[in-house]
């Protein structure tokens, strides 16, 4: 005679069953994670780790800095189209050389 061995995954034989049955959510863990037991693989830094870094050298401008410095480059050369990439470039290196970076 054959018996299977049980692991408890098993799906119950009648349809009445298996609506009784409890069932796990999709994607759940298998087994709750300690969190006190998770540590980073590398220490962050704080701001007193960066003791030796001045402000100014480590600018960097924000999205609207930029966007403002390439829009006045596109309207003093006149509003051409095609060089927009160019006036971001160029903004940012004048907005980094402005501000010490």
């Amino acid at each position: 005679m054959n018996v299977a061995k049980k692991n408890g995954n098993e799906i119950p034989a009648t349809p009445a069953a298996r609506r009784a049955a409890p069932r796990k959510p999709k994607g759940a863990a298998s087994a709750p994670i300690d969190i006190a037991s998770v540590t980073a693989s590398e220490p962050l830094d704080s701001a007193a780790d960066m003791g030796g870094v001045s402000a100014a050298a480590s600018y960097e401008p924000t999205y609207d800095d930029i966007a403002q410095e390439a829009y006045q480059r596109y309207l003093s050369r006149g509003g051409g189209d095609g060089r927009d990439f160019d006036d971001w470039i160029e903004a940012e290196r004048a907005l980094a050389r402005r501000n010490g970076g």
